[in-house]
């Protein structure tokens, strides 16, 4: 054998080799390779799809809870609202006793200062009657007959007129 003939067999070779590692790589590729690449694609979109479902169920909950934010505002604006109608009505309330107990004290009042009054009066008639009594009694031991017949007649005319 000669030199070109070792070259031919040594290129040959080196084909033959690179035929049989090209085919080793497919059959490793498609026997080890291919199936994992497969299986990590399918573990990735599998965590996309859950992140997505994630992100899908968060924003339905962010929803939800802006909504309730929403109601609960309302919720709290009515309540703020109704507190004020009833202090308003609490005060006119109060307001309206107050001004009728004040009407009641001084229509008591004012019936108080009329029986006193009167009271007054008739002190003052009694009082002024007794001494009158009195004043006539101190007289009456200084007056002749005469004189207090005619006294006592007066009297008398003066009490029936104004019984008349």
């Amino acid at each position: 054998m000669t030199d070109a003939s070792y070259e031919a067999l040594a290129t040959g070779s080196q084909v033959v080799a690179s035929i049989l590692f090209i085919i080793a790589l497919v059959i490793l590729w498609r026997k080890y390779l291919a199936p994992a690449v497969l299986a990590s694609q399918a573990r990735k979109n599998a965590e996309l799809a859950d992140s997505q479902a994630r992100r899908d169920a968060a924003l339905a909950e962010t929803t939800v809870a802006q909504a309730e934010v929403a109601k609960a505002d309302d919720d709290a604006r009515a309540i703020c609202a109704r507190a004020q109608s009833d202090a308003t009505r609490t005060r006119e309330k109060i307001l309206a006793d107050a001004r009728a107990e004040g009407e009641r004290l001084a229509r008591n009042a004012e019936g108080e200062l009329e029986r006193g009054r009167t009271a007054a009066r008739d002190r003052l008639r009694t009082d002024l009657l007794e001494k009158a009594m009195q004043i006539a009694r101190e007289a009456s031991a200084h007056l002749d007959e005469a004189t207090n017949r005619r006294l006592v007649g007066e009297a008398v005319d003066t009490a029936e007129r104004g019984n008349a």
